[in-house]
């Protein structure tokens, strides 16, 4: 068990110590604000969720004959399931460190694990969107991860076809987004595609739609009510919501180059799914609560725990566009 003592957070002493921390450098957590959340019931005696779809019925074009009754229709059903896992971590804090350090070191490392948290929750439920079958490779030709090269930028009609796939898919604009600060709650937001998409990608999208004067950026919006934490503009019907924890396929593409994933979504493409009440739990052991575990009183905790798993729920409600970076 690692102990975070004075070795590693060493003596506020020889030069004058600014009491006001410095911020963490942290990314823009938005992969879960877009999914149907669905919870399971604590002690409903199980972990695993069911999300069930009904198929889509022909059209009934054939004209009914005079007192004969038609042959009818059956319903169609398809069953998805999740399976809710744990996870979490911990730091522990040396008795010394605590009475001896200016800095308020478990309340620092709370916050610290909160952090730590969202940015494992986001980046699981990333790993899971990127993993979709909808997937459109920039440049000419290529048809797999491996073959993107370094010229092989996203581009415009990439974009297109992305908007094109989702519509002839029948995906729905998204309305809504997940508040970020209850975890489930929604609240309304302009209707549209979304894309979440990396810095470097991003610059490309600009400059290529401005250069089409099809970009409006978000400061140019009619109304700033509705703006998205992390929204960076529009390109026809798409939404841009940048952060650094977008999916980066590291090494994967021709000579080893980095491939950038970008995500479209309509509504509905996804879900997350936890326990009631074990959603997300920071849990702080004060010194000398483990008993005889810790007969001299030495050490102190703080970690978090959560339960949580991510889901497509329509893969032809998402797209993913690979590229090289600018």
């Amino acid at each position: 068990m690692p102990n975070t003592t004075r070795t590693q957070i060493p003596a506020e002493v020889n030069n004058f110590y600014d009491r006001t921390l410095l911020e963490r450098a942290m990314p823009l957590l938005t992969h879960l604000k877009w999914a149907q959340v669905r919870d399971i019931p604590k002690n409903a005696g199980t972990k695993t969720i069911k999300f069930r779809r009904y198929g889509n019925l022909s059209a009934a074009t054939t004209p009914l004959q005079e007192g004969i009754t038609p042959s009818g229709s059956q319903l169609s059903v398809t069953d998805i399931t999740a399976t809710v896992a744990q996870y979490g971590d911990y730091v522990t804090v040396s008795d010394v460190l605590t009475w001896e350090s200016e800095d308020a070191v478990l309340m620092e490392a709370a916050e610290i694990m909160g952090d730590q948290a969202g940015d494992t929750l986001d980046q699981l439920c990333r790993d899971i969107l990127n993993a979709g079958t909808g997937v459109i490779y920039s440049g000419s030709g290529n048809t797999s991860t491996g073959d993107i090269a370094a010229g092989d930028v996203i581009s415009l009609a990439n974009l297109d076809t992305a908007i094109a796939n989702l519509k002839a898919n029948n995906a729905k604009k998204i309305t809504r987004q997940v508040n970020a600060s209850t975890g489930y709650n929604t609240s309304p937001i302009k209707a549209a595609f979304i894309s979440i998409v990396h810095p470097k990608i991003a610059v490309k999208i600009r400059t290529l739609a401005m250069a089409a004067n099809m970009w409006t950026p978000v400061e140019k919006y009619a109304s700033q009510a509705g703006v998205i934490e992390g929204e960076i503009g529009s390109y026809d019907e798409i939404r841009f919501i940048e952060t650094n924890n977008a999916k980066i396929k590291a090494g994967q593409g021709t000579s080893g180059i980095d491939v950038y994933c970008t995500l479209v979504m309509g509504a509905n493409a996804y879900g997350i799914t936890r326990i009631s009440g074990e959603a997300l739990k920071n849990i702080v052991k004060p010194l000398g609560s483990a008993g005889s575990a810790d007969p001299l009183d030495q050490r102190a905790t703080s970690g978090w725990k959560a339960t949580f798993v991510a889901k497509i729920l329509n893969e032809n409600f998402i797209q993913r566009i690979e590229s090289a970076a600018v």
